[in-house]
């Protein structure tokens, strides 16, 4: 890995914006950064680490100390590297969170955390990630070093690796297990030691169980509970002797059933002789009833046949009816049309004599004529008619053409001052046109910052959703806490109860005179008593499933809270921290933002199509300046031609009207005379054809009631019966029929023949089948009493069985994890009380060591030398990571803490830069093309400097660059390449300029 260039701005000491390029060092291969105290030197390695991991160890992860004080509210703050790893450049963007001026109003708001990675490509920089999360994410794919590893490999920070010198074993396997990721042994370890309580809790619960069988088996067998642990061969005698007593129990089922079988055949043949006598008996009752209703049924039969010939003749009285009644409206709608023609005569105004002299007569020959003359006078006047209908339309032609002609003058003075006008509009909308062009080109700009706003919002209201979702989790893993609490101890308390009822279920089946099963006793003075209700195998096992369902219950309450806590750690993560109010004000902003910049661009093209169209105008305004006078001069032409024919069409209808005010007055009349004739005409058809219908009914009537035998059209009406009455009574003569015809039926079977007359009596036969019923019952409940306990029992012996091949497995596992379980936790027969997880960190330690010794014995001319010490600790403490320094000079260890404070800067480097080493071999082998150095330079002599110096300058090797960070000034004329920082009369720190990339 290659640190390239860093720019900042408002970070730490630097207010203004800086810039580094630490390429131009690639050359000199070691480089100075210089400055008084104070100056910045170790804020430039911080704004590398906020770069790439988003916050700096000595601030402890407050981020608003990285904003540097000197900053006004307006004042930016950023950091940006660029760094190269394999074969591609990257380069991030990152701001922290800090106070910034509001874009509106006064005051300050709180800017959100921000981030962006880009990858050099050959067209150039192009952005792969935009929010911190995303370059989190993206930069821990790329980048296999994690920041303490960064610190420990690149960024050797002030103290950092003399503390990991001098640190107790808890406190450098802490910093170990940041480094290599050993976490997962601890992990193994406890699984381990949850796997050996597990197998302990097993092989009680096993006892327990074959303990709580062999009381059930005892219980159910009724025999004698075993003395101690009961074995195999007792669960297997206890099965034998259940065994027998359910054979027996079959047996005298079996005949029981056959005694009710016979007894059961008997009484049905009695059941069946009765119910035939029933039937007979019943059947001759109702023959009798049946036959009494005779008379009645004949009268019916008569009055039936009677209304079917009354309605064969009633649908012709109907039409009869209807054809007179046809006929009285037809001659009412005649004199309607008579006295309408009778009207319109008198009202004639002396020009129709032969329409007024026919009005009072009948005949279709007089009507006719009328119609005819009518018709005649009527075609007379039609091209008079239709030049009369002209004249308004003339009339409004006129008008039109009279008021286009004013139009036209007006036109005519627009259409030249348009002329005039309209290049002047064309250099304002030229004008307008440039001003909207450069708002609209802030749209992308807008659109991008919306869109990471909204984003950032809809995580702000999902970090709300998912606290409230972890609240409602933590309540509901307490509620199953508590449930599966009280279901294992209900579980235990019936277990316990059903080891203590035993005596109490064996002295309820007890029966005096009956010997008893244990001590052969027909005597039982001092039975034993349950206290409370008993509980029985099936409690317990409900109370097991019950345990079982509450500790799954609690098992995905707690994976229910892992999910909401992952997903509002990613959702805080993409919100930033921000409030949703915060930014929903920064939304807002940026929404109006954009929909300026929309309607900007709108505008526009709005003021675009806007000049084509006054460029158009301008076109047409000329073309529509002569158009107007053309049709002014057409205008002029055409009022005279109308005039003309207008007073023509006048002088030809005061010829043909009359006296009526017009020739379409008179028209009407003569319409209104002929439209009153024509309907009497039809008037006196309709008449005559009625009356024939009227006829021809009445002779169809006559004709059909001789037919029928009907003296006259009262008897047919009194003889009509409604289709519901005749339908009522046929249905009361097929009802009388049908059950004549059942009950006749029924005593003609031949199975009712020969019955006794006495009724028979079953009552014997059924009081002996329910005898033998009850014996029966009595004995199946037995036989399915003795068949469920040899079923509970097979049961409980089968489970014994798989208990007793289980154990011994179980037991030998047990005995294993055990001992596995105490030499990972450091324990007997661990005899160095190392735990894995030092164990392999020791091997790691020793790694480090033997990298960090060939630069010390350079250093120390080959005096000290590192040593891992794995002895055990004061009191028995866990060993394995301890560090001593060995001195050739007197050949012995010693602890690091007693080398001088050169002696230890001298460790401590070639210990970090060991661990370096290491490290970056663990993290796949990554280049180290760039090395910071923080660290005391000032406490060496100058040997022990030239010394340190010389190993460091070993380090440029393969084209590394390396960074020191120091104010000692004999290094200052050993290193010719600087960086030097000074403080400016304002208090900010800047880079001197000869320094800044050009």
């Amino acid at each position: 890995m290659k640190i390239q260039r860093l720019r900042i701005a408002g970070f730490g000491p630097y207010k203004n914006e800086q810039v580094i390029d630490f390429e131009r060092f690639d050359d000199d291969g070691i480089f100075l950064i210089t400055g008084k105290t104070g100056a910045g030197k170790s804020s430039i390695l911080d704004a590398i680490c906020f770069a790439l991991y988003g916050n700096v160890p000595r601030y402890e992860g407050t981020e608003s100390q990285l904003r540097s004080d000197y900053c006004e509210p307006e004042d930016p703050t950023f950091v940006e590297l660029d760094f190269g790893l394999g074969e591609r450049d990257y380069r991030l963007y990152r701001t922290p969170r800090y106070e910034k001026a509001r874009k509106r109003g006064t005051g300050t708001t709180l800017a959100q955390p921000d981030a962006r990675l880009d990858l050099r490509s050959n067209e150039g920089w192009r952005t792969i990630a935009t929010r911190p999360v995303d370059v989190g994410h993206e930069l821990g794919r790329i980048l296999p070093l994690k920041q303490d590893q960064f610190l420990q490999v690149i960024l050797l920070a002030q103290n950092r690796f003399q503390k990991f010198l001098l640190a107790k074993t808890d406190d450098r396997r802490a910093v170990l297990r940041t480094l290599f990721g050993t976490v997962r042994f601890e992990q193994l370890e406890t699984v381990l030691i949850d796997r050996r309580k597990s197998l302990d809790d097993e092989l009680v619960a096993v006892e327990l169980r074959l303990a709580g069988l062999a009381a059930s088996a005892a219980g159910q067998a009724q025999c004698e509970a075993a003395e101690g642990t009961a074995d195999r061969d007792w669960f297997d005698r206890a099965q034998q002797q259940l065994d027998g007593q359910f054979g027996r129990a079959i047996d005298a089922a079996e005949r029981a059933g056959t005694a009710l079988a016979a007894a059961t055949l008997h009484h049905r043949m009695q059941e069946d002789l009765r119910r035939r006598q029933d039937r007979r008996d019943t059947a001759a009752a109702e023959a009798a009833v049946l036959a009494g209703r005779q008379e009645s049924v004949a009268a019916d039969r008569v009055a039936v046949q009677a209304a079917n010939r009354a309605a064969r003749v009633w649908p012709l009285l109907t039409a009869r009816r209807e054809a007179e009644e046809a006929l009285a409206a037809a001659v009412a709608v005649e004199a309607d049309a008579r006295d309408r023609l009778h009207t319109l005569a008198e009202e004639e105004p002396g020009d129709g004599p032969a329409s007024a002299g026919a009005a009072g007569t009948e005949s279709h020959e007089t009507v006719g004529a009328v119609i005819e003359e009518l018709l005649g006078r009527l075609g007379s006047l039609n091209d008079v008619l239709v030049a009369e209908h002209m004249l308004p339309g003339l009339e409004r032609e006129l008008t039109e053409v009279r008021t286009r002609l004013a139009r036209h003058e007006e036109a005519l003075a627009a259409a030249q001052a348009r002329v005039v006008r309209l290049p002047g509009q064309i250099d304002t909308v030229d004008r307008d046109r440039s001003v909207a062009a450069l708002a609209a080109a802030r749209e992308p700009e807008a659109r991008a910052r919306l869109t990471r706003l909204e984003a950032a919002r809809a995580a702000a209201e999902e970090v709300s959703v998912r606290g409230a979702e972890l609240e409602g989790a933590f309540q509901a893993d307490r509620t199953a806490a508590a449930a599966n609490t009280a279901a294992a101890v209900q579980f235990q308390v019936l277990v316990d109860r059903r080891l203590a009822g035993h005596a109490g279920e064996l002295a309820e089946q007890l029966v005096d005179g009956k010997a008893c099963e244990v001590c052969g006793s027909t005597v039982h003075p001092a039975r034993a008593v349950s206290a409370g209700e008993p509980v029985t195998e099936s409690d317990i096992e409900e109370a097991r499933l019950q345990m079982t369902a509450r500790q799954a219950a609690l098992e995905q309450t707690r994976a229910r809270i892992q999910e909401i806590n992952l997903r509002l750690a990613e959702a805080r993560g993409r919100a930033g921290d921000r409030s949703v109010d915060a930014l929903e004000t920064d939304v807002a902003a940026a929404s109006g933002n954009l929909a300026a910049a929309r309607q900007a661009a709108a505008q526009e093209t709005e003021l675009k199509s806007e000049k084509a169209r006054l460029l158009a105008d301008l076109d047409e305004a000329g073309r529509a300046l002569a158009e107007v006078r053309q049709a002014k001069d057409l205008d002029s032409t055409r009022l005279t031609e109308r005039g003309s024919q207008q007073a023509g069409i006048l002088e030809r209808v005061a010829a043909q009207r009359g006296r009526c005010a017009s020739v379409t007055e008179l028209v009407d009349r003569l319409q209104r005379e002929l439209e009153a004739a024509r309907t009497l005409d039809d008037a006196l058809d309709r008449s005559r054809e009625h009356r024939g219908v009227r006829d021809a009914a009445a002779a169809a009537v006559e004709a059909q009631l001789a037919v029928e035998g009907f003296a006259a059209e009262a008897a047919a009406v009194a003889a009509r019966l409604t289709e519901a009455a005749l339908l009522q009574v046929e249905a009361r003569i097929r009802r009388h029929d049908d059950e004549t015809a059942a009950a006749l039926a029924v005593l003609a079977e031949p199975e009712l023949g020969g019955l006794p007359d006495e009724p028979v009596d079953a009552a014997p036969a059924r009081r002996d089948q329910a005898a033998a019923a009850a014996l029966r019952d009595t004995a199946i409940a037995d036989r399915a009493s003795l068949a469920e306990r040899v079923t509970v029992t097979t049961g409980l012996v089968g489970e014994a069985r798989s208990l007793f091949d289980a154990s011994a497995a179980l037991l030998a596992t047990q005995s294993q994890v055990r001992v596995l379980a105490a030499v990972v936790h450091g324990e007997e027969p661990n005899t160095k009380r190392m735990r894995l997880e030092t164990y392999v960190l020791a091997a790691q330690l020793e790694q480090i060591i033997a990298a960090a010794n060939g630069r010390l014995r350079t250093m120390t001319g080959g005096r000290y030398a590192l040593e891992h010490d794995d002895s055990l600790q004061y009191r028995g403490s866990q060993s394995g990571l301890g560090l001593a320094i060995r001195d050739e000079h007197t050949g012995r260890a010693r602890p690091t803490h007693s080398l001088s404070g050169g002696e230890t800067f001298l460790a401590s480097l070639a210990l970090a830069l060991g661990l370096a080493e290491v490290v970056s071999n663990q993290a796949g082998g990554i280049a180290l093309d760039t090395l910071f150095v923080d660290e005391g330079f000032g406490s060496l002599d100058s040997a022990t400097l030239e010394t340190a110096m010389s190993t460091l300058d070993g380090l440029r090797a393969g084209g590394r660059t390396i960074g020191l960070i120091s104010h000692v000034d004999s290094m200052k004329e050993q290193i010719p390449a600087k960086l030097s920082i000074i403080v400016t009369d304002q208090g900010c720190s800047e880079i001197e300029p000869a320094l800044l990339p050009v």
